[in-house]
């Protein structure tokens, strides 16, 4: 056996839309029939602030996090978990790396079963059974990257030696876990294999594919509820901007839908001087603002990584990542993730982890929030270092018709700003985003 011993949400949108969603749109990408993923998954993962400094007595304490209830949305108090973040996953860096003596394999047994550092993680599946006392989902990463295995074939398809597919499943069940990343690292890539395992395990498990935006769905094939865009996202206004690009592609394929959504990796918010160091520098309240808006409206899972714990932070963060209308924005689907439609000639240099690249110095991204075409989501995102007059016509935007004078509501500040005539002018700071819902009410 392994080593180790053996939504709710406060806003709760109709399934119809999504159910419609299929019917409508039958050139939808084939999800996986799983159950899980139907809206883009929430929660948290250690990664992008605690990268390899984790262990099972801080995972236990940002579960306490999660379903704390220390800050108030409309006059109640209310917990992460409340607002839908309920998966709390662990990811890289709970093995023990030193090989097997007749496989030679990094961190699985000759059997082919993880190894697991009791030191850091002495009993997982008390760590699970302690999640779901909470109400929480518990998430695990396999196929890692620190001291990367050579089980497996390495390729996507037509793996020839499940080994330790079969026995890294094994723990997924035996330990109690809900949800798991898969990595793109070591030599078990074949998702295929780890979806038909998992289903034959018997247990629904939501599966994230992350391989960086080199495995993708077709519109036949997504054996995983939701894929990595991207490489790694940094806790930097370029970083942020690199990576949400790479889901525009898969949008405009109609690729990114209820069950097998894009994903340009977790969620900054708060995770200064991160595993990336120097690349970490962390986002200001604006530059908060524009990443939180815009993996909200290209519905992107928003999978958080701050220290839930640390109140000054969480409270300087609360009313963005606990804004429930941009929320909804989020887990509602009406035919389209969400993507660009309009953005600037000019264009401003940014610096990826890479290399430099251009971006427009504004993009405005829309969603769709009817089937009618009387309601829609627009993010006017500002690329530039200085404030900016943005002017949104409304017949620009895709799939909308405004007969007459719309009305507009202001997500960030929740209130409605008033009935406007064709067109839409703010001055929008720099590297901010303005948030709006438009509606013809006509």
């Amino acid at each position: 056996p392994p080593s180790n011993p053996p939504l709710h949400t406060m806003w709760k949108p109709a399934l119809a839309p999504l159910v419609l969603a299929v019917l409508l749109h039958p050139s939808a990408v084939h999800a996986i029939d799983n159950g899980k993923g139907i809206r883009p998954p929430m929660g948290w993962r250690s990664w992008n602030l605690y990268g390899e400094n984790i262990d099972q007595k801080t995972m236990m304490k940002i579960m306490d996090g999660m379903v704390a209830k220390k800050r108030y949305v409309d006059g109640k108090l209310t917990s992460l978990c409340d607002l839908g973040y309920c998966d709390v996953g662990l990811d890289d860096n709970w093995q023990v790396c030193g090989g097997s003596p007749e496989h030679n394999f990094t961190y699985h047994s000759d059997a082919g079963f993880p190894n697991v550092n009791p030191e850091r993680f002495p009993d997982m599946i008390q760590m699970t059974n302690y999640a779901h006392s909470l109400n929480l989902t518990a998430g695990w990463y396999l196929n890692n990257c620190i001291c990367r295995d050579h089980c497996g074939n390495g390729q996507d398809h037509n793996e020839t030696d499940t080994t330790c597919y079969v026995g890294d499943v094994a723990a997924l069940i035996e330990f109690g876990f809900d949800s798991v990343k898969l990595d793109g690292c070591s030599k078990q890539r074949d998702l295929s294999v780890w979806a038909d395992l998992i289903e034959k395990s018997g247990k629904s498990i939501l599966i994230e594919n992350c391989h960086w935006g080199e495995t993708i769905p077709t519109k036949d094939w997504c054996p995983f509820n939701y894929y990595r865009t991207s490489q790694d996202v940094r806790a930097s206004f370029d970083s942020v901007v690199g990576n949400l690009l790479t889901t525009v592609q898969f949008a405009k394929q109609n690729l990114s839908t209820p069950g097998c959504w894009a994903y340009p990796d977790g969620l900054e918010v708060g995770c200064a001087n991160g595993p990336g160091g120097s690349s970490d520098p962390g986002l200001s309240p604006a530059e908060t603002r524009s990443h939180f808006g815009s993996w909200v409206i290209v519905s992107s899972p928003l999978v958080i990584s701050m220290d839930v714990n640390n109140d000054t932070l969480m409270d300087s963060i609360w009313d963005i990542i606990a804004n429930t209308e941009a929320l909804a924005v989020n887990q509602d689907y009406f035919g389209h993730s969400g993507s660009p439609f309009k953005q600037d000639d000019a264009t401003v240099t940014l610096n990826g982890l890479e290399e430099t690249f251009q971006a427009p110095t504004w993009m405005y991204f829309y969603k769709p929030l009817s089937y009618s075409g009387d309601k829609t989501a627009v993010l006017m995102m500002n690329m530039a270092n200085d404030p900016q007059k943005l002017t949104l016509s409304f017949s620009d935007i895709p799939d909308f018709e405004c007969d007459g004078k719309c009305s507009v509501r202001d997500v960030w500040e929740r209130k409605d700003m008033g009935q406007y005539d064709g067109q839409l002018t703010l001055e929008v700071g720099g590297h901010d985003a303005a948030f709006v819902i438009i509606e013809n009410k006509n």
